[in-house]
Parts: C-alpha cells; structure tokens; sequence
C-alpha cells in the first residue's frame, strides 16, 4: 500500500548544475549592495543573474530557476535602498523597521499572489517538544555568546558601530532594533532566501548561497573586524538547524538568544561597570 505521507521533493537541480551559476552571481551581489555599499554595480549582478537565471529555465537547465529568484532579488534590493547601519534615532527606528518588512512582505506576496505557490510559509506551529539536544544547544549558545562577544566586540572595537546608549529610553530602543532584526533575519535569510535556494539545490549549497548574503547584511549591520569568523558558521547553523527541524520557532528562540548577549555586551560596553558578569 503506497505511503499516505508525501516524500520530501528532491531537487530539480544537480550539484553540478548550471543554475549555480545565476544563483552564486545573485548570492555574491550581496557583498556589493551590502558589504562594500556600491549598489549601481550591486543591481548590474543582480539583472545579469536574473538573466542567466531566465537562460537556464528556456534552456531547460532548471525549471522556475528565474523567478526564484526573482523573489530573492526583490527583497535584496528592497533592503539596499537605505543604510542598515547600527542607528537607533527615531527616524531611522521607524524607516528601517518599514524597510526590512517591505522586504519580507513583497517576496511573499509575490510568490503567494503571482505566482500562486506556497513556499514561502512562516511555520510558526511545528517542531515542539523540544529534545535534549536542541535544549542544550541553546545552553551552549547563551555559554559562548558569554565567553566570546564580549571579547569580540571590546577588542576589536566594533561596539562603537553601534550608538551610545546610556538613557532609559535609548536602552529600550536598542533592545527592541536588536530582537527586531534578529528576527527580520530568520525571516527573510532562513524563511525565504533559504527555502527558495533549497528548492533547486542539495541543502549544502543553499546554505552556503544564504550564508553569503546573511553575512553580507550582518557585516554592513556592524559585526565587521574578524566577525564573519563568527557569523558564517552562525549563519549555516541556522540554515542546517532550519533543515533538520522544520521549526522557525527554534530557530527563532537560537537567534534571540544569541541577540539578548549582544545586546547586554553593547550596554556594557558603552557603559563600562554597568553589567558586572562579562569576563572583560
């Protein structure tokens, strides 16, 4: 009798496909709109990977390749249109906050209402009980958020990409930026840009697609010096945790986690003595 659950779909594409081409170009534009800030050449990639994207779908190389990733495009540039550079003014509060929802809310609406697929969900059911594998990761991340951020964000200086914050008002800004962000990022790099690399690739090469990109934000954001030794392997974590549990509110609980230390370390740092239980 034939199983009644349906089997995970494999990928339309091999490893060695050509669409990794179109794919890789569109995950390397990232460092330009992100990264290095020239988003004239940044959107020059980005139309030569849609392009080549279109070439491989008419070619029959891959099937849908293009308007994939179109929906990554989309929120990419979206988000390229402003700063997101650490700035917790009140105008900046409110149009970054407007941006990076435009961000995930268009790629959405485009592969729900134009393009009639499912894809892009946000699961916010599913996954729980947790076992006692994921309840000790999340142990070991409050752990090494302790032991390493501290010495990453003092040492190497990169505190200072983000404001001083010493008034009540100023500390809750920052604290609700923070979460914000962190959760925009599971949205739109594990939700959407994952999931949609994830649809023509083995998981590997999804991961390291989104990697690129996730790492390419987070550096403009302020975790530069040696930070993408920090936030590669952060960021393919999360797409593998994604992978293996299907569940964006674990994902979301790592993050979140990892997020309150950098908050307390900020604090900490731009108030020296404030917060007493980091080693520097």
């Amino acid at each position: 009798m034939p199983s009644l659950t349906s089997a995970a779909p494999t990928p339309i594409l091999s490893s060695r496909s050509w669409g990794l081409v179109p794919a890789a170009l569109l995950s390397g534009s990232a460092v330009l709109l992100f990264s290095l800030r020239l988003p004239l050449i940044g959107y020059v990639v980005v139309a030569v990977a849609l392009a080549a994207a279109w070439l491989t779908d008419s070619r029959k190389l891959s099937d849908g390749l293009a308007k994939d990733l179109l929906l990554i495009a989309s929120g990419m540039v979206i988000v390229s249109t402003i700063s997101v550079a650490a700035d917790i003014s009140w105008g900046n509060f409110f149009l970054m906050g407007f941006v990076l929802a435009a961000a995930v809310a268009v790629p959405y609406s485009l592969s729900r209402f134009v393009f009639k697929d499912r894809l892009i969900r946000f699961p916010w059911r599913g996954g729980w009980p947790w076992n006692r594998v994921q309840w000790g990761y999340l142990f070991l991340v409050l752990f090494l958020g302790w032991l390493i951020l501290p010495f990453y964000f003092i040492t190497s200086g990169v505190y200072l990409n983000w404001p001083a914050v010493t008034t009540p008002d100023e500390i809750g800004r920052l604290f609700v930026g923070v979460n914000a962000v962190g959760t925009w990022d599971e949205l739109f790099f594990i939700l959407t840009v994952f999931v949609l690399f994830k649809r023509h690739f083995p998981v590997w090469q999804a991961n390291l697609l989104q990697m690129v990109i996730f790492v390419s934000f987070l550096w403009e954001l302020g975790y530069q010096s040696w930070g993408p030794l920090l936030t590669i392997p952060f960021a393919l974590l999360q797409g593998w945790i994604y992978s293996t549990t299907k569940s964006l509110v674990y994902v979301l609980s790592v993050h979140l986690l990892f997020d309150a230390v950098v908050f307390l370390v900020i604090v900490h740092a731009r108030n020296p003595g404030a917060i007493g239980f980091f080693l520097l």
